[in-house]
């Protein structure tokens, strides 16, 4: 498992390093004068937002994909491996882009986070944190050869937890899409992230998560 923890790893760092590559490419072509100042957002053409969905798209398949191949037991360990993956790639995704060209410059600057279904925004602080509660709960699951699965409880937890931080994500642009269409973040700037349903949600992904560690919880309830 430590020689598949290990190619796994690399293997997040890496796709995480084209991610990087892909971004840079895209804020010289969309932000030429000042690729570190993401807001008001510049539109993508209805092409190019093609091509960036699919890309979304395919990323995630990838890395699913993968966890397919290195997982087979059950369905717990296989999303171990799958968000342990998520978090490394999205991690090493800010972390590439510091050492490339020195983005982001604050703690709680704001990032354009993934446009499926739409847009997503918020600091990028609060979507690493999430990377970061993936790796160390996946580690933990794929580093060990126990049988572990949900309980009913704990995936309520999680789910529950995913969802407040998803709507967290998602509601900053959802007045703009209902009023204006993608048309109107010609002119958005960054406002009051909703941190009150952000914080509880990534508390009840973490319970729910390490209560899965737990010894009494190795197996279902």
């Amino acid at each position: 498992m430590k020689r598949r923890l290990f190619w796994l790893t690399l293997f997040a760092i890496a796709m995480a390093y084209l991610e990087t590559a892909i971004v840079v490419y895209l804020r010289e072509l969309y932000y030429p004068g000042d690729i570190l100042t993401l807001f008001p957002p510049k539109l993508f053409t209805n092409f190019d937002l093609a091509v960036e969905l699919g890309r979304e798209a395919a990323t995630l398949v990838m890395m699913l994909s993968i966890a397919m191949l290195v997982e087979r037991k059950n369905a717990t360990r296989i999303f171990a491996a799958f968000v342990y993956l998520f978090g490394v790639w999205d991690l090493f995704y800010y972390i590439w882009l510091k050492v490339t060209i020195g983005w982001p410059v604050a703690w709680l600057e704001w990032d354009i986070l993934f446009l499926i279904p739409w847009v997503w925004l918020g600091p990028w602080i609060c979507p690493a944190l999430i990377s970061i509660l993936f790796i160390i709960w996946g580690w933990r699951i794929l580093g060990t050869e126990e049988e572990v699965k949900f309980s009913r409880t704990n995936l309520f937890l999680f789910i529950g937890g995913a969802l407040l931080a998803l709507v967290a994500f998602l509601q900053p642009a959802i007045p703009i899409m209902l009023e204006s269409g993608r048309e109107g973040f010609t002119d958005y700037l960054p406002g009051n992230f909703w941190w009150w349903l952000y914080i509880p949600g990534f508390l009840l992904m973490a319970l729910g998560l390490f209560r899965v560690l737990s010894a009494g919880n190795h197996k279902s309830k």
